[in-house]
């Protein structure tokens, strides 16, 4: 529980300098992407109990893996039909924002 708590801490006070610093340096690339990625996989991990609870069936894919995306865990159980009401709605969502977004964010070598 400490170390949750201190890197909870160090990350409120190095993310926004870290961030702020990268922005500056020219050729950031992917840097953006990969912010992004990182939050979706913590995401993933931080709300599995919730997204479990309301966006899938008991027999669908879980949620919680830190290396997965949450639209990538939405991909599978949309593949395996367990995805609840709720699941289904996010799942469109996604596809307006972005077409076939949940399907091509899963990674086959997760399990």
């Amino acid at each position: 529980m400490l170390a949750l708590i201190l890197a909870i801490l160090l990350a409120i006070i190095l993310f926004p300098i870290g961030f702020l610093v990268s922005m500056f340096y020219p050729k950031r690339g992917k840097y953006l992407y990969r912010i992004a990625l990182g939050i979706d996989q913590l995401g993933n991990v931080v709300c599995a109990k919730l997204f479990n609870f309301f966006l899938i069936d008991i027999d669908g894919h879980k949620f919680g893996n830190e290396d997965e995306t949450i639209s990538g865990v939405i991909g599978k159980n949309k593949r395996k039909n367990t995805l609840t009401g709720l699941g289904i709605a996010l799942y469109y969502i996604l596809e307006l924002i972005d077409k076939n977004h949940s399907v091509k964010a899963i990674e086959e070598d997760e399990v």
